[in-house]
């Protein structure tokens, strides 16, 4: 697997940007979309907190094992939300997904879609990784069929494995896509972003 760098990725809907500080207000305005941060089961930040965020998010990218991005639908130019590669396993060819959120009005379009053609893509076709990993809170239903929609297959459930913002322990429902399911997911992702809507 190749080392994990800073990448412009870009599709019709959106381009993954790197992340940097400079993007604070943006992403202040997409968590706004929506009041996202009130959902007890997302890494969305509060408004104050985008900074705070950003910074964490930069931190992994230093260490090697995060590698950020902001998500910037074309038609707008406005940044919508978020996304990155984290817990980065060299020795294993793997990374995984997560830490990906959307404003309310981009949820449910074709931008998820979109955005993970491009991660996956890059993992696989350029990085050369044998898995890519995407995780979920076992209370985020939503997010659960986001998943599987992809194509990904759940791995099972890691119980009582992350504190929540509200203090709770969730359980996180693993799922992952190998490199040999890679062609087959590429080619339904691909239709699912040229059926019509």
């Amino acid at each position: 697997m190749k080392k994990v760098e800073p990448v412009t990725l870009n599709g019709r809907h959106v381009r993954l940007e790197p992340m940097h500080a400079d993007h604070e207000p943006d992403l202040r305005d997409a968590a706004a979309d929506g009041e996202l941060w009130r959902l007890r089961v997302t890494s969305v930040p509060e408004p104050e907190q985008a900074a705070m965020y950003i910074a964490t998010a930069l931190m992994g990218q230093q260490d090697g094992t995060m590698l950020p991005f902001v998500v910037r639908e074309l038609s707008s130019h406005a940044v919508i939300g978020s996304t990155r590669y984290h817990d980065i396993l060299f020795d294993a060819s793997r990374v995984e997904i997560g830490y990906t959120w959307y404003g309310k009005s981009w949820q449910r379009t074709a931008v998820n879609t979109e955005c993970k053609l491009l991660l996956l893509g890059h993992a696989f076709e350029t990085l050369g990784c044998g898995v890519v990993g995407l995780r979920t809170d076992n209370f985020n239903y939503a997010s659960q069929r986001a998943i599987e929609r992809l194509g990904a297959k759940k791995d099972g459930v890691i119980r009582h494995h992350f504190r929540r913002r509200d203090g709770t322990i969730r359980d996180t429902v693993m799922y992952s896509i190998t490199a040999g399911e890679w062609p087959e997911v590429k080619a339904h992702l691909a239709y699912q972003l040229e059926r019509p809507r």
